[in-house]
């Protein structure tokens, strides 16, 4: 018999071929994949912002429908109280921010000062910025009104934008139903129990971010409000209404929110009311660690802090700040979807272990 073929490479090299192939082919399609949502972010950017209202939604939508409510009226109803508590919100927070914005900025001044004249470059810094802050919002004031249909256009794409995603949202929630039908369409039959288990474990995982991000931002807002007013900062709605938005963007929003909330108690109320700021804002941040964050989201997929913060910064290199919002809800889709494939397949793997293991004697005796 002639002897086999020997092959060109060995075993080990062959195998790290095959990876390396596999992870270049995967990040062309994930690059491609990228660019296509950066080509068409005016449709992709609605369709994202509407999962994460019907991830944030579907509970009380499931309510209604349970109480014997009809689907469209149910799906109505849940968007009117969006509408409802997504603009008393903006109006709280923008009313906030209005009334306490000047003080917040003149703290920050002062405390760049006092920090610069203590540690030079440091203080120098904050100071600056405050400054450039302010010069850029002038400057912007400026030329939106120089500029009228200018500005009017950018209102009017973000105004579209949004009535867009309410109007997904009212279609997602009402249809989520034959979400499972839909998706199983679209692939072959043989693969509609995969399809169907990671479409539900990433809207489970996007799910559960959204709703337990909600809770834990409003429970620091409350805390870090609440504890501002009894030192009597300036501007504690204000800041309050700043932590509840930034805690959508984990530990860099938080980080930037309690920084600047210590920064206007130290400008305005001295050293010792700093500190206490500072402890709050730790106790606080301490509270969400190891409290909310393990008990509010235990369902959903955990993330390393490392994988958080690069998503985090690929997103703001994308799509700036609504990239660094999205990044992270995207992310855990595609953690869960990964853990359902790795879950799957272990097991497969498991089984097919078992089937091939060799039978052993059916009789002690036989074995003797």
């Amino acid at each position: 018999m002639p002897n086999p073929p020997v092959p060109l490479l060995p075993e080990p090299v062959r195998r790290l071929a095959a990876w390396c192939g596999v992870v270049l082919v995967v990040t062309a399609v994930l690059a491609v994949a990228i660019w296509l949502c950066v080509v068409f972010q005016t449709a992709v950017t609605p369709v994202l912002l509407a999962v994460l209202g019907t991830a944030l939604l579907g509970p009380m939508h499931r309510r209604l429908i349970r109480m014997g409510m009809n689907r469209s009226l149910a799906a109505a109803l849940t968007c009117l109280a969006v509408v409802g508590f997504a603009g008393g919100a903006t109006y709280v927070v923008v009313l906030a921010l209005v009334e306490t914005g000047d003080e917040i900025v003149d703290a920050l001044r002062r405390a760049g000062r006092t920090l610069a004249e203590h540690f030079g470059a440091v203080g120098t810094s904050v100071e600056d910025i405050t400054e450039n802050s302010k010069e850029l919002l002038e400057k912007f004031g400026g030329t939106a009104a120089s500029g009228v249909v200018a500005g009017l256009s950018v209102v009017g794409s973000v105004i579209a934008m949004a009535l867009l995603a309410l109007v997904l949202i009212f279609f997602f929630l009402r249809d989520s139903h034959r979400a499972v039908g839909t998706l199983r369409s679209l692939v072959p039959s043989r693969s509609g129990d995969l399809m169907e288990a990671m479409g539900r474990r990433a809207f489970e995982a996007v799910e559960g971010f959204m709703r337990g991000t909600t809770f834990v931002a409003l429970v620091d807002a409350v805390l870090i409000g609440a504890g501002l007013l009894v030192l009597d900062v300036p501007g504690a709605l204000g800041l309050a209404a700043l932590v509840f938005v930034t805690a959508y963007i984990p530990y860099l929003g938080a980080f930037l929110s309690g920084a600047v909330a210590v920064l206007v108690a130290f400008a305005d109320r001295g050293w010792i009311i700093g500190l206490w700021a500072l402890g709050l804002v730790l106790v606080v941040q301490m509270i969400e660690g190891y409290v909310l964050q393990p008990v509010v989201q235990s369902r959903t997929v955990q993330m390393h802090p490392a994988v958080v913060m690069l998503a985090i910064t690929a997103g703001a290199s994308v799509a700036g700040i609504l990239g660094m919002l999205l990044a992270v809800p995207v992310t855990a889709a595609l953690f869960g979807v990964v853990s359902e494939l790795r879950a799957r397949y272990a097991d497969a793997g498991a089984d097919a272990g078992a089937g091939t293991a060799p039978p052993g004697p059916a009789d002690p005796a036989d074995a003797a």
